[in-house]
């Protein structure tokens, strides 16, 4: 069972938000904590992430079991949030149990595979020497001098064990995974209730070529994109985040 924090009361509408790649849930504790005026929020680590399970496989139907073992756990239909990669298990799970989810919200990442890669970032974690880390701050240090943007490296030293010295991360599992992690199932049916593909305007990863594809797994699909926002669009402008997941949820 995935580890996950709540927000709000147990009563209010279910919300369910997931976490990217080398994230947690508690990434989006700010945004959680906000929402948790209208919503009961909860935010899971993903497999191979944060405090939950070690696995030696991370595919997006598994991913997507995950998630649907704790709905069925805090009890379902819930709104759901995902971005990037958590945006892909989200997708897989509304296009395997639609059921399960009223409305999704999609931000920053498509139906489709990519073909950038995300290894680098596992190289700079591993090579970050934790003999000379008593703070986050050390390792952010460290993975600065590796060539990781600074807003990168505050976000990847929230998934550090300072006092262990280690990462909250199943790198391993992660390298090997990667191309499945790159890539999107090839899944029949349709999610045919309300979905909303929030990009940032400054993102390159949700392209108008790609909308066909979009629309025929997710009919109901509508786009908005963040001014000034990049694929991080949420820690960028959390506000105006905030405000679009309220929108479209009606919150």
């Amino acid at each position: 069972m995935l580890t996950y924090s709540e927000f709000g009361a147990p009563d209010a509408p279910g919300l369910l938000i997931v976490h990217g790649l080398y994230g947690s849930g508690r990434n989006w504790g700010v945004i959680a904590k906000r929402l948790s005026d209208v919503a009961h929020v909860i935010t899971p680590d993903l497999r191979n992430h944060g405090l939950s399970p070690r696995t030696k496989t991370h595919s997006y139907p598994e991913m997507a079991e995950d998630l649907a073992e704790l709905i069925a756990r805090i009890g379902g239909p819930v709104d759901v949030v995902g971005h990037s990669m958590g945006g892909k298990a989200a997708m897989t799970l509304a296009l395997r149990r639609p059921e399960l989810i009223r409305r999704l919200i999609v931000a920053d990442i498509a139906p489709v595979s990519y073909s950038h890669s995300q290894i680098q970032y596992i190289t700079a974690m591993r090579a970050v020497d934790m003999a000379h880390v008593s703070r986050r701050s050390d390792a952010e240090e460290q993975l600065a001098r590796l060539g990781v943007e600074p807003a990168l490296c505050s976000f990847f030293t929230q998934s550090l064990d300072v006092p262990k010295k280690s990462w909250r991360l199943n790198l391993d599992t992660l390298a090997a995974e990667m191309p499945k992690i790159l890539s999107f199932p090839d899944l029949d049916g349709q999610f045919d209730k309300p979905t909303l593909f929030l990009s940032g305007a400054q993102s390159s990863y949700v392209q108008p070529a790609q909308r066909p594809a979009i629309k025929a797994l997710f009919p109901n699909a509508h786009f908005a994109k963040i001014p000034g926002a990049g694929h991080w669009l949420h820690s960028e402008k959390p506000r105006e985040f905030e405000a679009s997941v309220r929108a479209f949820f009606g919150y």
